[in-house]
């Protein structure tokens, strides 16, 4: 599942869908993302309508604004769809991959649109259980607590203290209550370790909610 952009930041869906599911997080990977305009047309001038992912949109923002600025864009489900949507249409375009367009008979009219040349895309590999510490790991958390003044010091300060160090935390809506937030967090470590280990078992008395999402090694970049 991609959870996070270099570029547009954390992926909202993919993250909800975090809160609802039983699977374990078993690995991680980072993969540099490129996109591809594609259509039957063969004349960038003819295209009249833009499908792709909202992500995608984002990503090539700038680029958009320059060669198609007076052209529908439009926000669907996948890149897969956009490109299907595109080959029904023949003054529509998508912004997809090669493969995509190749499958859907497609013209490459632009390639490697996205605005940062090194847009970077964290993929998550999701399983039905744990993996063991490879020695080199990242443990991600789902966590909740009191609207109070102060409570997320008051959470956090168990990692400080057990020295977790944390690499990312990310705010989301919680869908259960308004102005309602769960907090994702990424720290260094598997939950095996012993340090870690007992910085959960604190978290876990202080928090309203903690969720394990899994531990996994780090991705080699």
């Amino acid at each position: 599942m991609p959870v996070e952009n270099s570029t547009e930041g954390a992926i909202g869906r993919t993250l909800d869908l975090l809160m609802m599911t039983n699977a374990h997080i078993c690995g991680e990977v980072t993969l540099p993302v490129h996109h591809n305009l594609l259509s039957k047309q063969k004349d960038l001038k003819q295209v009249r309508k833009l499908y792709s992912h909202a992500q995608s949109l984002a990503q090539c923002h700038e680029w958009l604004n320059q060669h198609l600025q007076d052209v529908e864009r439009q926000a669907v489900a996948s890149n897969a769809e956009a490109a299907r949507l595109a080959a029904a249409e023949p003054d529509a375009a998508a912004i997809a991959s090669r493969r995509a367009g190749e499958l859907f008979a497609l013209n490459l009219l632009a390639e490697n649109i996205e605005d940062d040349p090194k847009n970077t895309t964290r993929f998550l590999v999701l399983s039905s259980h744990d993996v063991a510490p490879s020695g080199k790991d990242k443990t991600s958390l789902l966590m909740a607590t009191r609207n109070v003044p102060g409570a997320i010091v008051d959470l956090l300060e168990p990692l400080s203290r057990h020295q977790v160090s944390m690499t990312k935390l990310e705010s989301r809506p919680s869908k259960v209550g308004v102005w309602e937030y769960v907090f994702f967090v990424d720290i260094e470590g598997h939950q095996l370790d012993a340090n870690v280990a007992a910085a959960m078992a604190e978290l876990q008395k202080r928090a309203s909610l903690l969720k394990v999402l899994g531990s996994y090694p780090v991705a080699v970049v």
